[in-house]
């Protein structure tokens, strides 16, 4: 019975992450005009060359929330992004929240869209910079056809642009 029951939940989770969500922006408060919608795919962009992300701008403190549900998959710091929150949303999308102040101590498992997992900063490279969520959506299925000549275009077929997820950003 128990391994029935792992089974159905394994096979309920897998086909969560099959549907489509609308995202919802990430930032308490936030709307479409809070980041520039060209920083996506920018260059030059310091070490990384390319800007795979947006930034949207926040008072430090303002609550970030998860854009979609999702499994989280990590909590933690690292050199560039300071604070960062990956959770592996609906069709197979990663989630990356960087240059948190703080992580929701909560900030595990699964999470519904909405719910809080932190708040906004300016830690990792973006310490004396103004406070700001890094936001990147990443697909772990790739999409050929978003492939260009630009530089690290290769990456296009699996970074997204971000404010596309959001439904009242889209028809602007």
């Amino acid at each position: 019975m128990m391994k029935l029951a792992v089974i159905v939940a394994t096979t309920v989770m897998f086909a969560v992450l099959l549907f489509p969500v609308q995202a919802i922006i990430p930032v308490k408060g936030a709307d479409c005009n809070d980041w520039n919608a060209k920083t996506f795919w920018f260059e030059p962009w310091g070490i990384s060359a390319v800007h795979k992300g947006i930034d949207i701008f926040a008072q430090s403190g303002t609550r970030v929330m998860s854009a979609t549900g999702g499994l989280v998959l990590y909590t933690g710091e690292i050199a560039r992004g300071g604070k960062v929150v990956a959770i592996l949303g609906p069709k197979w999308r990663l989630h990356y929240y960087a240059h948190l102040d703080e992580i929701s101590p909560d900030t595990s498992g699964w999470l519904t869209q909405g719910e809080s997992i932190g708040t906004v900063g300016s830690t990792g490279n973006a310490i004396n910079k103004p406070a700001h969520l890094h936001y990147s959506v990443m697909s772990l299925i790739p999409y050929p056809w978003l492939f260009s000549k630009e530089t690290q275009g290769w990456k296009k077929m699996f970074y997204l642009d971000p404010a596309a997820q959001f439904a009242q950003c889209v028809n602007r």
